[in-house]
């Protein structure tokens, strides 16, 4: 089989590729190794920055974000009690952020490509890429117990942290560089009404919280837990108990507590692979980033890689521009660092390290300085601009192709 783009991972990173190369007649087909019903079952983030939305639009699909996506104009951040509101739209010039979820993304991503015939092949074992170097690359992969060969132009490697794609850059050309966090974050979420209208991160002497939303009826919480625990030493009532200590005390008392639909622990980790390019093989998203997810940049960074990978492949199919292809890694590096170290900073500045060293300081040390980091931006409009403009993505648009 043949075609122009060969996108591995039908995770919302290769689907909006492939929708958005689709609206410029740019084939395309994705392969998958598990099935659309597990993709869909990935429960992830659900901040989108506004260029991530204009995205969703650009490729079609934002009929049930725009319908149903909550528009935020701001959030909270409580630092041992005291609250301050960062007020999104007011310090950015209008910019906000969309809550609507990755499942829904995803879902919507999906049935748009099912609407418009694209070719999706879930369950493909044994993917690998092949002659990335050369003018004319291909991907092998078995699919119904039957081995098959697609030739094409270009691949995308949309296919995660485990993916095979990073893996086909050989060693000594790539270089990753990575930051694990001594803590985990312990996610619950549940069919309750959200404990605020926006979100709310909570730095505590017990650890970090965030109460979070997918909908007026769907909430999202988290906890700051150490690395050893399990969501098994968890019960609902535990969690709900713990949430409560580390919310501002109004917050608390009215919080709606419910069972459980999904309880896990994420370990916190920066990662970033150095070059995101090797010949005409591109990694997107989480096959060549991690961060932490207290900025909420994972999603919004994948975004940006298909925003890039999406406007260099118009230059070269529509311009007959092929040379273009060598400012992929550049350019998305660029935003890729900002956004790591944006959730580095929020990351230090929110989280309890205890007796933890952090970096070449000793612990005591390091919470004095976070503690009066945090103090002096949200003390002052400009440091809260400087919040905001990171939040909403403002701060990199320049970056873009």
């Amino acid at each position: 089989m043949k075609t122009q783009v060969a996108i591995i991972g039908a995770g919302p990173s290769g689907l909006l590729l492939g929708q958005l190369l689709s609206k410029q007649g740019i084939s395309n087909i994705i392969l998958e190794r598990v099935t659309g019903e597990y993709v869909i079952g990935r429960i992830r983030a659900g901040i989108l920055e506004q260029g991530f939305a204009d995205l969703v639009r650009e490729a079609g699909v934002a009929e049930r974000m725009d319908a149903h996506g909550d528009v935020h104009d701001g959030f909270e951040i409580c630092a041992n009690g005291n609250r301050v509101h960062i007020d999104l739209k007011g310090l950015t010039g209008g910019k906000t952020v969309v809550c609507y979820g990755q499942v829904e993304i995803t879902q919507d991503l999906m049935d748009a490509r099912v609407a418009a015939g694209l070719t999706t092949y879930y369950e493909s074992s044994e993917v690998q890429p092949h002659n990335v170097k050369s003018d004319t690359p291909s991907v092998t992969f078995k699919h119904n117990g039957e081995q098959y060969e697609m030739q094409c132009d270009y691949i995308a490697g949309c296919d995660g942290f485990h993916g095979v794609s990073r893996q086909t850059i050989p060693e000594d050309v790539r270089t990753e560089f990575e930051r694990v966090y001594p803590f985990g974050w312990l996610g619950l979420l549940s069919d309750t009404p959200p404990a605020h209208s926006e979100l709310i991160y909570c730095k505590h002497e017990r650890g970090f919280a965030l109460a979070s939303m997918r909908s007026e009826t769907r909430s999202r919480y988290y906890l700051q837990v150490p690395l050893t625990d399990k969501v098994e030493d968890w019960s609902d009532d535990a969690f709900w108990a713990e949430l409560k200590k580390r919310l501002p005390a109004d917050v608390a008392e009215n919080l709606v507590t419910g069972p459980s639909l999904e309880k896990s622990i994420a370990p916190l980790r920066s990662f970033v692979c150095e070059p995101m390019q090797y010949g005409r093989l591109f990694l997107v998203g989480d096959a060549a980033h991690i961060v932490p997810p207290t900025g909420a940049k994972g999603l919004n960074l994948a975004a940006s890689d298909v925003a890039t990978l999406y406007k260099i492949m118009t230059r070269v199919y529509k311009e007959n521009d092929p040379e273009c292809i060598t400012q992929y890694s550049d350019i998305a590096l660029r935003r890729v660092w900002n956004g790591e170290r944006f959730s580095w900073w929020m990351s230090n500045m929110l989280h309890n390290f205890g007796q933890m060293e952090s970096g070449d300081m000793d612990a005591a040390t390091f919470k004095r300085f976070m503690d009066s980091e945090l103090d002096y931006y949200l003390s002052s409009e400009n440091g809260r601009r400087v919040i905001a403009e990171q939040y909403v993505g403002l701060a990199y648009e320049e970056l873009a192709p």
